[in-house]
């Protein structure tokens, strides 16, 4: 069956089309909806369903866990804690080439990260000194979807930022299957990076956990992570009583090509996104109507071969596009406008074009560097900015998981100097008080 992909060649109205609110959705599949009458005993939207969960935990803690984990994951759990020997059967569990597939993506992880780390200053001069204390959090729990995907990649790419960054104390909350077991490989994964305190638990009920703290899960100062809709949700409503790193919603790609462009890499790329989630978005811009055409003979040829072809033909069809552009110079303005999560330039010299790229996760430079690498050992997080946020939000850095203090120290001497426009200022803005704290300085202060 020959793919019905969006084709625009009306520059307005794809970019009509390319800008339109990507919000999260708010329908949900039938078999969701049964489950939560089934639940909760009505019809809930997803907030109302989230509000709920968060409600119940705040109030009933492991309770209200358990309860969620038995109706959501069908699965009843006395201990949410993943014990020493669930970490022990894991490693007889994968496989040595994964397990070297692991540590192969642990190192180029940590290398990347270890030279974006900051670190204090202090600056002295007459006036004093100025300066600022970088910190880490002191505790982050990291959510790792599991079930039918588990991603381990997803832990990596978001626990070590946060070990380079010094956090202290790492917990990590990801749903159980049926059996009540975490998949071995999420644990693999964790036992690699040193990470003990891991916890069954899924869904927004596991963000519940990790904002408010339970009986058995600590509280956190941020959480970080990729979900589904549920647990995006929930990071929104925790936001406040705890820190986030963003609010990832589905996954995007877009690919700008030239006519130099191989039309078989341009559709692997496309699909090699959509096969995510239905809601993916994987879009092609193009200045070559022979590259645009046999992209789109490539996707129906490759999509044969897919075993999950379904969602991404449901992806391509619902959310992908191929857009036909006069230049180069109008593929990058169409792109900054969309601002996607990842953006690959599969030109002639791409490196020519960075300066015209303003608004992406990440860049993909050159037919050589597909996105999939990004998602697993080029080195950079794959947890970036999505739905057009990366217009001001940036991936997750070890700067996610730090924190800035500022230092000031003003000298005796230097006091006059910079306290009388501050109080001028003061004063300018009806705060007596505050010129007051700098006027008895000065009568009572020795000079320098």
């Amino acid at each position: 069956m020959t793919i019905a992909i969006r084709w625009f060649e009306d520059l307005a109205e794809a970019e009509r089309w390319l800008v339109r609110p990507r919000q999260l959705p708010t329908e949900v599949p039938e078999p969701v909806r049964e489950r939560i009458r089934d639940v909760f005993g009505e019809e809930l939207s997803p907030l109302h369903v989230v509000e709920r969960i968060l409600q119940a935990v705040r109030e009933r803690g492991d309770e209200a866990l358990r309860q969620f984990t038995l109706a959501f994951d069908g699965c009843r759990l006395e201990e949410l804690r993943v014990s020493e020997e669930e970490f022990a059967l894991s490693r007889d569990s994968v496989s040595a080439d994964v397990l070297e597939a692991l540590r192969f993506a642990r190192e180029r992880i940590e290398r990347f990260h270890r030279r974006t780390l900051r670190h204090s200053w202090i600056e002295f001069d007459r006036e004093g000194a100025l300066g600022q204390l970088i910190r880490p959090v002191e505790c982050v729990g990291i959510y790792v979807p599991g079930g039918r995907a588990p991603l381990p990649s997803s832990l990596l790419m978001t626990a070590i930022p946060a070990q380079i960054a010094g956090v202290r104390e790492i917990i990590v909350c990801t749903p159980p299957g049926r059996d009540g077991r975490v998949a071995p490989v999420i644990l693999a994964a964790a036992d690699l990076l040193g990470i003990r305190t891991v916890f069954k638990v899924g869904g927004a009920q596991a963000i519940a956990a990790m904002a408010f703290g339970t009986q058995t899960i600590p509280k956190v100062d941020i959480v970080a992570g990729p979900g589904n809709l549920f647990v995006v949700l929930a990071k929104r409503l925790v936001y406040g009583e705890v820190g986030i790193d963003q609010l990832p919603g589905p996954t995007e790609t877009l690919l700008i090509a030239d006519d130099s462009a191989n039309p078989v890499l341009c559709a692997a790329d496309l699909l090699a996104q959509a096969e995510h989630d239905p809601l993916a978005s994987a879009i092609l811009i193009t200045t070559s109507r022979l590259v645009a055409e046999r992209t789109v003979e490539e996707l129906n040829r490759q999509l044969e071969r897919l075993p999950r072809g379904d969602v991404a033909r449901s992806s391509l069809e619902h959310n992908g596009a191929i857009v036909l552009v006069p230049d180069l110079e109008r593929a990058f303005d169409l792109a900054n406008r969309f601002a996607p999560e990842h953006l690959c330039l599969l030109v002639r010299e791409p490196w020519r074009y960075i300066d015209r790229v303003r608004n992406a996760g990440g860049v993909f430079l050159g037919e050589a560097s597909p996105e999939v690498i990004g998602d697993y050992t080029a080195g950079p997080s794959h947890v970036m900015p999505t739905g057009g946020t990366a217009r001001f939000a940036s991936p997750v850095t070890v700067d996610t998981f730090l924190k800035v203090t500022s230092l000031i120290a003003v000298a005796p001497g230097a006091l006059e100097l910079l306290g009388q426009p501050a109080m001028r200022l003061a004063y300018a803005e009806g705060l007596q008080a505050h010129a007051s704290a700098i006027e008895h300085r000065l009568e009572r202060l020795p000079p320098a």
